[in-house]
């Protein structure tokens, strides 16, 4: 039968796209709350963060943070005035006071505490030093290790470094600013203040001999405050050393290996004076900044000490080049701070952690579009689409349009509510570079999500990889990054090399973002504007056009290598790679020769296939042949691995299928079926023969042939949150059905299989039972304009009313078209089948129609019987009367079962005689039957396979 005169026609982008579209819009409707979810995570993060920020904001805003204030009264009488001010404040409260003229303070050295100072030790270091006992009486010396080229001048130099003098002549501030003083704790964050002076623990003042113990209390007055404070002496140690890094070893000896024994040896400070000479001073200062020895915290009164260091040798320097007596002095008496205004103590909690938790935020969405895809691939979906003709263009621009569109949203509504609640990372930063860097980095995420997909075919272990790379990705970026950084050693052209990697552009992009939104928050100034991407320090500009030039590269070969995996190219990303380099080592063409001489086949073919090998070879003489399908020489071999043989699954098939028809394939498991229909939807490539389908090649021609194909995979391959009425909707579509035409089609299709009248039409698939989902995959194969359809066993799981239904609409819908079904149903293949083939292990073993083959393969009765079982001699030796080359195929029990050639008995004499028989001998049963189909099938599989054992 030819084909109908309006022959299916390729469906257009536009029509592709249309279909998928409204297919994906009806499963986000599903899916609404999944998704409304997802896009509020970053408006609950940055309320969140407000809520932070807020809780940080309160606890700096109490008195203990804020400038200290008294009631005073300024005139002497009257009430008091409330006067705030640094000399009302605690150490936490200073930092915010107005300082219109700082106070003047005596610069001091860093001494450890007498019961941390150094001591003797049982090693050779620390020679020269006291023994623990001076630990108990408070009175271990500040050691100061000195070492040098020219040890006279050094030693002489470290003699000059202390002035003696008795602590009764100290009266006032600048008296005691004029000695060497010192304090055991640490000094603040701030210079505006010396906590030495407000606080109750004492200062010392350092000499070569205390000749008194006894602290001295001196009145101090610093901006009209009275402050009494306890000054003690303490002994400078000046020691020898032979090098550097002997003060090196004593230095980190005394401090690690002491704390382990319970007890720290701690240095005041060192020097080495290394060439210096009476002509030039070369001096390297060593200080103590370890405060305690507890942990190591660089503040500005590590360096602001050190001063007092320096001057001190150096005073002791020109002490040596003058003499003593001449005089000449070289003071440091004090330092003051510049004025300022009052501060508030902030910590912008939003931008300091920031790079990191914004990039989590925006790396979220990687598994989300992950999942999408891996769900089709994983389910077959993308396959099924693809075999009903959807095309890699429309797929593509579908998908990306809606992660871009849900990208966007996301990400705006991020920045909108995060300006919205007052966090400055995105109220000071100007709002174009935010959308460009983010827009920027979203088409970028998309296409790694379409490249990743490649790699998985289950979603759970996509999920899984996904949200560890973002999170692991994120903290080594973190890391790295922020070291390198602020490090300032790390080149920078080796930091823009690591910018490569999305995650470590993505962090770099956040972090000076960050770092511009702090300043502006300290400083009041804009945070990053335009003008800014021109500054060396600014690495926006490099991620920007990094970003954007990995999306530009990656977007095609993200493409090809999609279309590599899809349907027709099942083969690993490596294969894949390796096939677009030139190399192909997953499957090659084999000859007929090298088939010839893995396949030695004793058995001469039979004239059924002779016959249809002829039909194919006029067949493909003609330009038009107006067949539907025709197979010519169609091979598959699946190469073994690790030694294993090769495989031969097809082996030379040749068919020609006329429109009208339905040919039913029958075949014992792993005879073949499945790879020929896998062939011929272009699932798998052949590997050697062709075939042509409505005369389109399926090695070249697949996307001609998808648009008149329609497919009943052996699996169901449906969306669980879609109807069925969706699911014929949406293929539809893709058979170019629109309008009244769709609806209509879509009617009939869920009334042949019995889906309309029982509700289940609008019902999700997840709701529907093994059966229904069966119906509504052959009801999706039928749907359009399909000229053949491919049906792998459809009648699998259902009813015998169902099955009977779906036989009908089979029936009704192979009028005009071709149909090809494997079914292990012998009486499904003899209702629906106009002809039947048997493969047995690749082969074709015969075919032609289901009579025929009867006639062909059946010539002879069934005779069974039952009888006691003192009778079967008596009813073997009448069978044998009938026909002596009976032949007995079944015994129990008393029953046996005979096959009767045709050619040898008639039906009226086996009658005659078992009515006789019976007259004799007691039946409790017979009957006579002719060859059933299943008998054929049993005995054409069992007689090839017995020649292939053979072979």
């Amino acid at each position: 039968m030819e084909p109908p005169a309006a022959a299916s026609r390729l469906p257009s982008f536009a029509s592709q796209t249309n279909a998928l579209l409204r297919k994906n819009l009806i499963f986000q409707k599903r899916n609404r709350k999944e998704t409304i979810r997802l896009i509020i995570v970053p408006i609950y993060l940055c309320v969140l963060l407000s809520v932070l920020q807020r809780v940080i904001n309160n606890v700096l805003d109490k008195p203990k943070y804020k400038c200290g204030c008294k009631c005073v009264n300024v005139d002497g009488a009257g009430p008091c005035q409330n006067v705030c001010g640094i000399q009302y404040s605690t150490l936490d409260q200073a930092g915010s006071c107005p300082i219109p003229n700082p106070p003047e303070w005596p610069t001091l050295l860093q001494v450890p505490r007498a019961e941390y100072r150094a001591i003797q030790d049982s090693s050779k270091l620390f020679t020269g030093l006291p023994d623990a006992s001076c630990r108990k009486s408070q009175s271990c010396p500040a050691s100061i290790p000195f070492t040098g080229a020219n040890e006279t001048l050094s030693t002489t130099v470290m003699q000059n470094l202390f002035t003696d003098s008795p602590l009764s002549n100290l009266s006032d501030y600048t008296s005691i600013s004029s000695l060497l003083l010192g304090t055991d704790i640490p000094g603040t964050s701030t210079g505006f203040i010396e906590p030495a002076f407000v606080s109750d623990v004492p200062m010392y003042v350092i000499q070569s001999q205390c000749k008194a113990r006894d602290p001295v209390t001196v009145r101090v007055t610093i901006d009209a405050i009275n402050i009494q404070k306890e000054i003690k002496c303490v002994q400078g140690l000046p020691l020898w050393r032979n090098s550097s890094r002997t003060i090196n070893e004593e230095t980190f000896m005394g401090y690690r290996k002491g704390k382990i024994r319970g007890g720290i040896n701690e240095i005041a400070m060192a020097y080495d004076f290394q060439d210096s000479n009476e002509k030039h001073f070369n001096v390297l200062a060593m200080y103590n900044s370890t405060h305690l020895n507890i942990s190591y915290v660089p503040t500005p009164f590590g360096l602001l000490r050190l001063s007092r260091s320096l001057n001190a040798v150096s005073n002791a320097y020109l002490q040596f080049l003058q003499g003593q007596g001449s005089g000449t002095k070289m003071l440091l008496q004090f330092m003051k701070e510049m004025p300022k205004q009052v501060t508030h103590l902030t910590i912008d909690f939003s931008s300091l952690i920031g790079p990191l938790f914004f990039e989590w935020v925006v790396a979220l969405l990687f598994p989300v579009m992950l999942t999408y895809l891996v769900y089709e691939k994983q389910h077959k979906l993308r396959t099924m689409m693809k075999m009903h003709g959807l095309g890699n263009g429309p797929y593509w621009t579908i998908y990306y349009a809606y992660f871009l569109i849900l990208s966007t949203v996301y990400l705006v509504l991020f920045v909108i509510f995060g300006s919205l609640i007052g966090l400055n990372f995105f109220k000071t930063n100007d709002y174009g570079i935010l959308f460009v860097f983010f827009f920027s980095f979203t088409n970028l995420q998309i296409v790694l999500s379409f490249v990743a997909a490649i790699f998985f075919s289950k979603v759970n272990t996509a999920q899984a990889i996904a949200y560890l790379y973002i999170f692991g990705s994120g903290l080594m970026a973190g890391s790295l990054i922020r070291n390198f950084l602020e490090g300032g050693k790390f080149p920078r052209h080796w930091i823009t090399v690591l910018e490569i990697i999305p995650a470590f552009s993505l962090y770099r992009g956040l972090y000076d973002l960050s770092q511009y939104a702090i300043r502006a928050s300290e400083t009041g100034n804009p945070g990053m504007r335009w003008s800014d991407l021109n500054d060396h320090t600014n690495g926006m500009r490099d991620v920007l056009i990094i970003i954007i030039v990995e999306w530009l590269v990656l977007l095609p070969v993200a493409y090809y290598f999609d279309h590599a995996s899809s349907v027709g190219h099942r083969s690993s990303p490596l294969s894949i790679i390796k096939r677009f380099l030139g190399k192909n080592p997953t499957w090659r063409r084999i000859s007929i020769n090298e088939i010839a001489n893995n396949d030695v086949h004793v058995e001469m073919e039979k004239l059924d296939i002779i016959k249809e090998r002829e039909i194919v070879d006029q067949v493909l003489q003609q330009r038009n042949s107006g067949y539907a399908v025709v197979c010519d020489d169609l091979k598959k071999v699946y190469h073994g691995k690790d030694g294993n043989r090769d495989k031969y699954a097809v082996r030379g098939l040749s068919l020609a299928l006329p429109y009208g028809e339905c040919l039913g394939i029958l075949g014992p498991n792993g005879a073949g079926k499945s790879s020929f229909i896998s062939m011929m939807i272009g699932f798998t490539k052949p590997t050697s023969g062709n075939a042509f389908v409505q005369d389109f090649s399926i090695h070249t021609d697949m996307e001609n042939i998808y648009s008149s194909m329609g497919v009943c995979p052996q699996n169901d391959m449906l969306w669980e949150m879609l109807t069925g009425k969706e699911h014929l909707q949406f293929y539809g579509r893709l058979k170019n059905l629109n309008g009244s035409a769709l609806d209509l089609a879509v009617e009939e299709s869920l009334r042949s299989v019995n889906l309309l009248l029982s509700g289940a039409a609008d019902k999700q698939v997840m709701k529907y039972s093994g059966g229904m989902k069966r119906r509504l995959s052959v009801a999706i194969s039928l749907i359009g304009d399909a000229k053949v359809v491919y049906m792998d066993e459809p009648s699998t799981g259902l009813d015998p009313a169902s099955r009977k239904n779906l036989w009908s609409a089979v029936k009704q819908a192979k009028q005009n078209r071709a149909i090809i079904l494997t079914t292990h149903s012998m009486e499904e293949a003899e209702v629906l089948c106009d002809r039947l083939c048997i493969m047995v292990d690749g082969r074709l073993q015969c075919i032609g129609r289901p009579k025929e083959l009867i006639a062909r393969y059946g010539g002879y009765y069934v005779l069974t019987m039952t009888t006691s079982s003192e009778f079967e001699r008596e009813v073997e030796d009448l069978v044998l009367k009938l026909s002596p080359n009976t032949r007995k195929v079944y015994h129990l029990s008393g029953t046996q079962k005979y096959e009767l050639p045709k050619q040898e008995v008639r039906i009226a004499d086996v009658f005659m005689a078992v009515e006789n028989f019976k007259k004799r001998v007691e039946v409790q049963a017979w009957g006579l039957a002719d060859t059933t189909m299943e008998d054929v099938f049993v005995k054409v599989a069992t007689g090839a396979q017995s020649i292939d054992e053979l072979s």
